[in-house]
């Protein structure tokens, strides 16, 4: 992959209004196009869950085919992500 996993959470920083990021391995996974990514933004608050994966999706563009195979998505606000933590 020429992704770096801080390229990606770069990207997705850019792409959603107030994001922050964790890209790791999906666990279990052996190979860097299987991810897992959290993702905290107010930009999600109000949507349905799909819409925010969306957003997600949509801020990765090419990159979801081309180099990330798999990606396990756990979106929040950051009331939501408080009350996870």
């Amino acid at each position: 992959m020429d992704l770096t996993f801080a390229d990606i959470e770069a990207i997705i920083e850019e792409e959603i209004p107030d994001a922050e990021a964790t890209i790791s391995r999906m666990r279990g996974e052996t190979d860097d196009d299987h991810l897992a990514a959290t993702v905290v933004s107010p930009a999600f608050e109000g949507k349905r869950l799909v819409q925010q994966h969306q957003l997600v999706y949509d801020a990765l563009d090419e990159h979801m085919t081309e180099e990330i195979h798999a990606l396990e998505l756990s979106t929040y606000t950051p009331e939501e992500y408080d009350e996870h933590a």
